[in-house]
């Protein structure tokens, strides 16, 4: 799939440039697209940079709180809610460990870390799977809850805009919050219908109506506040709860008698070795966005998305931060490129590239988590996995679009 998304991406590009060059009489347009190719190349070398002190920063820290036992004591926590939701996971199984670890990653923003914890969650719940070729419940729901990507600290989507000159990169944490939580209340009640979970079980409701009342009234409180306000609160709920993150996690790691500093490089070694094969994606489809771009061919495709919005009377700003959520399905390189392409060409704090910064953060890549998680156990028959995964991923693109014209006018 993606060896076609990215071939696509420099084929539809040749056809606008010979377009553009036998129609629109413009030359030009062929030495602009070679000069996109290095341009972007160099950009992700660049981007590269951050991203490598960004993953190791964070599984370093990672590697802390599950050496001081803060990822046992969420298994134990979660543990009544798993048993309702996932009925043939024997309590204290490794998987539920393991898929609080996936979560946590997850919810820290740190998706290419995830993934190994993942997939080993994926092979622990295989062990439990009665077929070696359909997906179990537990398998689906944990791959829609993945798909549904909850993010409650985007770190990553905070270096994508600190590396393009943002002033407050965390100004869209409040976004992605309210907009994930969207996400991932859908894709739980999909799951939930196919699969007849009881989510009025009490200890499920035990969970869950704590929280809602907490997200309703936190956005009762936000409905009062302009929007100026609301950016203001969102940098600094960013802020405070990523230094806050940190902080808990050192103080509990040596109040537990970890030896913070061993266990933070080793975990640090981690994050290096998950960073360093990102670049060759990385590169591989800045180049193929970057092209796309001046070509021409995207904005061909956003004027007519555009034009089609304008016609039932609808705000427009919206349409260039499109891109990134039309390929977030099957690529995540390929949606981080047209996040930073869009940062780039709008401007890093522009609406467009608000909005795409937070699609980014509360949407996954569904048909690679398909892909990856399921073939590395050998699951052919997925069930109702695709269509939960993808209406989940539609709310929160909706959610984002909403959420942000909220924020930011």
């Amino acid at each position: 799939m993606l060896n076609t998304l990215w071939l696509g991406f420099f084929l539809v590009a040749a056809v606008a440039g010979l377009y553009r060059w036998l129609i629109g009489d413009d030359p030009a347009v062929f030495g602009a697209m070679v000069e996109s190719l290095f341009a972007m190349a160099k950009l992700s070398v660049e981007v590269m940079v951050l991203l490598f002190g960004t993953l190791t920063l964070w599984m370093g820290l990672l590697r802390i709180a599950e050496k001081a036992g803060l990822v046992d004591v969420l298994a134990r926590l979660l543990g009544p809610l798993f048993a309702r939701l996932m009925p043939e996971v024997p309590r204290g199984h490794p998987a539920l460990g393991l898929i609080t670890m996936n979560f946590a990653a997850n919810g820290l923003g740190l998706d290419n870390a995830a993934t190994p914890i993942g997939l080993k969650a994926m092979r622990a719940l295989q062990d439990l799977n009665p077929s070696s070729t359909t997906a179990s419940n537990a398998q689906i729901l944990m791959l829609v809850l993945n798909a549904s990507s909850l993010t409650l600290l985007p770190v990553t989507i905070f270096m994508y805009r600190a590396q393009q000159g943002a002033p407050d990169p965390t100004m869209v944490f409040l976004p992605i919050l309210l907009a994930t939580s969207a996400s991932t209340l859908v894709g739980l009640l999909s799951v939930a219908v196919m699969q007849r979970l009881r989510l009025w079980d009490p200890v499920v409701l035990a969970y869950l109506i704590p929280g809602a009342l907490l997200l309703g009234g936190f956005m009762a409180m936000l409905g009062g506040m302009s929007a100026t306000a609301l950016a203001g609160l969102s940098s600094l709920l960013g802020n405070l709860t990523l230094f806050g993150v940190i902080v808990a996690f050192l103080a509990i790691g040596a109040l537990r008698k970890v030896p913070v500093y061993e266990e933070f490089v080793e975990g640090a070694k981690e994050g290096f070795d998950v960073a360093k094969g990102l670049l060759p994606y990385l590169v591989a489809m800045l180049c193929a966005v970057g092209v796309l771009r001046a070509s021409g061919a995207l904005e061909f495709g956003l004027d007519g998305i555009r034009w089609l919005i304008e016609q039932v009377g609808w705000d427009t700003r919206f349409v260039d931060a499109l891109p990134t959520a039309l390929v977030k399905p099957f690529s995540g390189s390929a949606a981080r490129a047209m996040l930073i392409e869009t940062m780039q060409s709008q401007g890093v704090d522009s609406f467009p590239a608000l909005v795409a910064a937070t699609i980014q953060g509360s949407t996954e890549t569904t048909f690679y988590v398909l892909a990856v998680y399921f073939g590395s156990v050998g699951i052919q028959r997925v069930r109702h996995a695709v269509g939960c995964a993808l209406l989940a991923e539609l709310a929160g693109v909706i959610a984002a679009i909403a959420v942000c014209y909220w924020f930011f006018g």
